[in-house]
């Protein structure tokens, strides 16, 4: 009989707590926001943890991410709506995947941080806008300001810019 026994590295503890506060985060946003009358969801939480998570995880947990976050938080709240929690899971796996793709072809992190954030949100919002269009979702096409998302994007960017500007992602 053999036995079975899981080893978990440092790396692996640093992923699962980093998880746990990620998950913890998306699963209180909502009661937050309503508690504290901000609407915080406005600063795009989900897109945050995400993309720091490409400088505190591995790749294969940003992925894991993408699709988790959105699912939990209609799991845990029914917000967003099912198929608006498979809109944003398909752009933030867009994002990611265009973020390690682009990075191959730049010096720093910079660039294809921004322009993965830039076309995953073209492509979430011609996608928002095919659901409005066919009442598959009844919500207004661009309910977060223009400016603050912009200001997220720059933001994260320089971010993993300043922690990635010497290391190439595996």
């Amino acid at each position: 009989m053999r036995s079975f026994s899981i080893t978990l590295s440092k790396y692996d503890y640093k992923t699962i707590i980093y998880d746990i506060f990620a998950l913890a985060v998306i699963i209180f946003i909502p009661a937050l926001s309503h508690l504290t009358a901000i609407p915080i969801y406005l600063l795009e939480p989900m897109r945050i943890i995400l993309l720091l998570s490409i400088v505190h995880t591995s790749k294969k947990n940003v992925y894991l991410l993408a699709i988790a976050l959105p699912v939990l938080s209609f799991i845990i709240s029914a917000h967003p709506t099912i198929i608006k929690s498979a809109l944003i899971s398909s752009e933030m796996m867009l994002n990611v995947f265009l973020f390690f793709y682009l990075l191959k072809f730049f010096k720093n992190s910079f660039p294809p941080a921004m322009i993965s954030i830039l076309i995953s949100k073209i492509y979430y919002y011609l996608l928002k806008f095919a659901f409005i269009s066919f009442g598959l979702i009844s919500t207004e096409l661009i309910s977060t300001p223009i400016i603050l998302q912009v200001i997220v994007g720059i933001s994260i960017s320089v971010y993993i810019w300043f922690f990635l500007k010497n290391e190439r992602m595996k």
